[in-house]
């Protein structure tokens, strides 16, 4: 029986490209694919795949949030991540939502392969690097979700009153945030801090 997979990205140009290296594959067949998180849980319920490779940036229903629903749903769904970026705190979130690989698209002529029928053989399977991001990180304090918003704001060019005034909190109280962000990211300041945030996958722009 071939491994039997379904493909989630938005981009049909990658989809295409996916699907040429599994026609390729005598003992893998491509039984579906979908543009969006929502259409990919109906897909999935319609096709019942092995293997799901799964983008995380999408319009509507993000990579995660599908993997987290598709999980709840059925908890024995294989899913491979497929993303451009490297961060650390993004793939911890794709993990802990259920996936079980991790793949950079850059690295999807060499490992797509490989990738799949590991997950399918039920190992997890991650890039050294993503691995190495990890465990760099594990002992840090993580941002609370107070914390990544008063960041986000500081991303999108606001100061400390008008944070305060959109969250609904004191001055005194973004300022504490913002120690607080500073310290844990160990960054010089705030635009510093946007970019390690951004770098890691902790927040995107």
């Amino acid at each position: 029986m071939p491994i039997r997979i379904l493909t989630v990205d938005d981009h049909p140009l990658l989809r295409e490209g996916i699907a040429a290296v599994i026609e390729g594959q005598p003992d893998m067949q491509l039984v579906g694919e979908a543009a969006s998180g929502l259409e990919a849980l109906q897909v999935f319920r319609d096709c019942r795949p092995d293997v799901t490779l799964m983008d995380l940036q999408m319009p509507g229903m993000g990579g995660v949030e599908a993997i987290g629903a598709l999980h709840r749903e059925f908890p024995e769904a294989k899913v491979v991540v497929l993303t451009t970026y490297q961060g650390d705190a993004q793939a911890l979130r794709a993990f802990k939502a259920g996936a079980a690989g991790y793949l950079l698209k850059s690295m999807l002529r060499r490992e797509l392969v490989d990738t799949i029928r590991s997950v399918h053989a039920g190992r997890r399977r991650m890039p050294p690097e993503i691995a190495a991001g990890i465990a760099e990180h594990a002992t840090d304090d993580a941002l609370s979700q107070r914390e990544i918003e008063v960041l986000r704001q500081v991303a999108d060019g606001n100061g400390n009153k008008r944070i305060a005034q959109l969250l609904g909190i004191s001055e005194e109280t973004v300022k504490a945030h913002m120690k607080n962000i500073l310290s844990k990211l160990d960054a010089n300041d705030r635009t510093h801090a946007v970019t390690i945030a951004v770098r890691r996958g902790i927040f995107d722009l």
